[in-house]
């Protein structure tokens, strides 16, 4: 007789893999309390580039949160982004610009103060439509908390482009702007 299926089986599941060391909440929160509160935004650059950027704010590396990657996204005029897929939700809030998201096979459109979610295992790809003006998003989404879990799979469909697009040559992200009051 074979393996018992899970599908049928009443005997407990693993559904996590076993997490062992040393581990002292005490210490932990030690440590997380001696961690910055603030990032300060205005001291960091963006990175990436051709035609989107961005500056991580909080990753999981970094050991800042148990939870939470918060990063922020621009866009170049008529920019794109790589086509993948990864296990974690994300919420891009559209702080300005317009723009869209193509979520397997679906378009989006989206305008500042708009939210785009993108769901678990979902392909796809953000669109600054704007020939002439940067797009920008702030993203948040649990991506230490499914490490955490184990739950890792992320994939590159497209690859992020090496080129400028047509209408965004010569684009420099604004790095350490003052006027935070976005119009659209």
């Amino acid at each position: 007789m074979g393996r018992e299926s899970h599908y049928t089986s009443k005997k407990d599941r693993v559904f996590l893999r076993a997490i062992a060391g040393h581990y002292n909440l005490k210490d932990e929160l030690i440590r997380l309390r001696s961690m910055p509160r603030v990032i300060k935004g205005t001291e960091m650059k963006f990175s990436d580039g051709a035609q989107s950027f961005s500056k991580h704010f909080v990753e999981p590396v970094d050991g800042l949160t148990q939870t939470l990657h918060v990063h922020l996204e621009e866009y170049a005029p008529g920019g794109r982004t790589q086509k993948h897929g990864h296990v974690n939700e994300a919420a891009f809030y559209i702080i300005d610009g317009t723009g869209y998201e193509i979520h397997d096979g679906i378009r989006y459109d989206w305008d500042a103060g708009d939210v785009a979610i993108v769901h678990n295992n979902c392909v796809h790809q953000h669109f600054n439509k704007d020939p002439l003006k940067p797009a920008r998003a702030l993203v948040i989404k649990p991506k230490p908390m499914m490490m955490f879990m184990n739950l890792l799979f992320q994939k590159q469909v497209i690859p992020k482009p090496t080129e400028p697009s047509e209408t965004g040559v010569g684009f420099e992200p604004r790095h350490f702007e003052e006027d935070y009051n976005h119009a659209s």
